[in-house]
Formats: structure tokens, sequence, C-alpha cells
């Protein structure tokens, strides 16, 4: 991929955590996302959502609050090295959420699921022209 695009990659993902994620990032906000999440999930086949407690709420305004913080700085510097990071990440996420989807069937995940993955993939396609990194020894002959 051509670096201009894989900086385009890289905004883009940003932006789209941004969306996804920013109301996450109160309990306020969170809470409303939580019942639409709820009920397009039994939509979907799916049951209820669990009910959160406080220290439920916590761990995602956590997630919310830090992935905001990410985003914005990939949006101010959509680098290769912060989208090869970010492309990790996602691979994780997309391996606990994959994990949920398998123990709980609940529908709603694989819209989280499906993009986590793609943006992973797309993060960590390789760029048009870099250099392959040097052997291990800096390539000396022995």
């Amino acid at each position: 991929m051509p670096l201009p695009l894989f900086r385009r990659v890289v905004f883009f993902s940003a932006l789209y955590d941004l969306l996804l994620t920013a109301p996450f990032a109160t309990p306020w906000s969170f809470g409303l996302v939580r019942a639409q999440l709820s009920a397009f999930n039994a939509a979907l086949g799916g049951a209820a959502l669990p009910d959160f407690a406080g220290f439920h709420l916590l761990m995602a305004n956590l997630l919310g609050s830090i992935v905001v913080v990410w985003s914005v700085l990939r949006l101010r510097h959509p680098e290769p090295r912060l989208g090869r990071y970010d492309g990790a990440a996602r691979f994780l996420f997309s391996t606990w959420m994959a994990w949920t989807l398998q123990a709980t069937g609940q529908p709603v995940l694989w819209l989280f699921l499906v993009p986590e993955f793609a943006w992973g993939v797309a993060q960590w396609w390789p760029l048009a022209g870099a250099a392959a990194p040097p052997p291990p020894g800096g390539g000396a002959r022995a």
C-alpha cells in the first residue's frame, strides 16, 4: 500500500474509533448507548445485554476514555508506526470479541468484530517501497 493511502487508513480508522467509542467515555452517554445496543442485539435475535454495575461502568468508561485519546493522537499524527500499534491492538480486541461471541452468541458483537479485524488487517498491510528490516547482526558476514 502506498504511504499516502496508508496514512489515510490510519486517519480514518482513528475517526471510526472516535465516533464509535466517544459515547463509552462517560457514564451518562454509555448508559444511552448500552440501552441501544441491548435493543439492537434483541432485534437481531439475541438476549438483552446484562445490566452494568458501577465497576463494569468504570471499565467501559476507562476503555472509552483511552480510545478517545488514542484516536485524537492518530488523527493528528497518522503515521505508519502508530497504525502498526493500532493494528496490533485491534487484533487483540478482535480475539477477545471472538472469544466473547463464542461464549455468549450475542449477535451484536459481529458489528464490532468485523470492522475491528478489518482495520487491523488494513493497518498491517505491507507498505509499498518499504525496505525490509536488516538481518540480525546488521547483515555483516563472519
